[in-house]
């Protein structure tokens, strides 16, 4: 028999996840962000969800594009961080890859490379976030370098990203905001800059195209609460079952180190899930997971390959009793919470020993 745990990827709430995006911003071109193993969930079969919606598809690196590519998708594809080395632009060009631009020697790559046709790029501005790309003053200049070598490169966009678009302090997100309107219109630049809670949130910053990324998989990407007209479904359920149940008297410790002691006589499920398989070991005493539907806390460290849950008050829960522990009834955003930690890293980090088992709908 195999080991129970397994990830239930829901390809339909993906694709109604995604149509939201669309809704919110109707006057855009909704680029899929599926990179980082379309967030864990497996970038293929999510590509090829959502192939016939979304135009194009975004991803951190070439190696991730020709899986893609290697798997049939012949959608455009964005490389986000661009190439990481010159000789990466033959097979950018070969492949008919969109790259972003940020560094100058990515610059002159692109503008000395004898393509046999133009090469498509998204010229990075930063705004403010100061981690990738040019200050306004620089970007105008590397935008007309671009303009004028007509010959080696089309269809240039200017794409930012924000820092802080998902807080409920906007300060920083108006001045990014301001200079990204401001060298927008100086150069009349077809813009990209709208992530996950700016679609969601910031109608201002909906240009040409938006990026929406984490949304698509469910997860609140947000400070506070989604809008009340949006109702995101979660894509990736994550499942196990109760492999053993011990029966504890009072005072008892559980788990590593001795963290977690009982305060009465106790019933302990083990869950076949741990830190060995994307599981985060800083979960906290009291992290919510479901038994059998019920929510229950978890009690003491995780293990590589197991935790434990306090399923005292649940007297028929027992060996095969159905777990979650993210997913369906309960939100990763929850579950991450009390990791110190947000969904993003929960849905990301969750290792290839785990079976995505695809499926349409419930």
């Amino acid at each position: 028999m195999a080991r129970p745990l397994i990830a239930d990827i829901d390809l339909d709430a993906l694709r109604h996840n995604y149509a939201i995006a669309s809704e919110l911003a109707p006057g855009s071109r909704s680029m899929a962000v599926i990179k980082a193993n379309a967030y864990g969930h497996g970038a293929v079969a999510c590509a090829q969800a959502l192939e016939s919606a979304a135009p194009a598809f975004a991803v951190a690196s070439l190696e991730e594009a020709e899986s893609l590519l290697e798997a049939g998708i012949q959608r455009p594809i964005l490389l986000l961080e661009g190439i990481f080395e010159t000789e990466e632009l033959a097979r950018v060009e070969a492949l008919q890859l969109w790259q972003v631009v940020h560094s100058d020697w990515q610059l002159d790559a692109v503008l000395n490379h004898p393509a046999a046709q133009p090469l498509t790029v998204w010229l990075k501005l930063d705004s403010g976030m100061h981690r990738l790309g040019y200050d306004p003053e620089s970007f105008a200049d590397r935008w007309a370098r671009l303009k004028a070598a007509s010959h080696r490169v089309r269809d240039i966009h200017l794409i930012s990203h924000f820092a802080s678009a998902d807080q409920a302090d906007t300060s920083q997100f108006e001045r990014q905001q301001r200079t990204i309107e401001s060298v927008r219109r100086r150069l009349d630049a077809p813009v990209c800059v709208a992530n996950s809670p700016a679609t969601l949130t910031r109608p201002q910053t909906h240009g040409q195209w938006n990026r929406p990324g984490v949304m698509l998989y469910g997860s609140n990407p947000l400070e506070g609460e989604l809008p009340p007209d949006v109702s995101l479904k979660p894509v990736m359920t994550l499942r196990s079952r109760l492999i053993a149940v011990q029966s504890l008297p009072d005072g008892e410790p559980v788990g590593y180190g001795a963290r977690w002691h009982t305060s009465r006589p106790s019933r302990i499920g083990v869950v076949a899930a741990g830190y060995g398989d994307g599981y985060d070991r800083h979960a906290a005493d009291g992290t919510p997971i479901l038994v059998d539907g019920h929510r229950c806390p978890l009690v003491g460290r995780v293990s590589m390959d197991m935790l434990t849950v306090d399923i005292s008050h649940l007297p028929d829960a027992g060996v095969g009793s159905e777990v979650v522990l993210w997913g369906g009834g309960l939100s990763v955003d929850e579950v991450a919470a009390h990791c110190n930690t947000i969904g993003y890293t929960l849905l990301t980090g969750l290792l290839p020993r785990v079976p995505r088992r695809y499926h349409e709908g419930a």
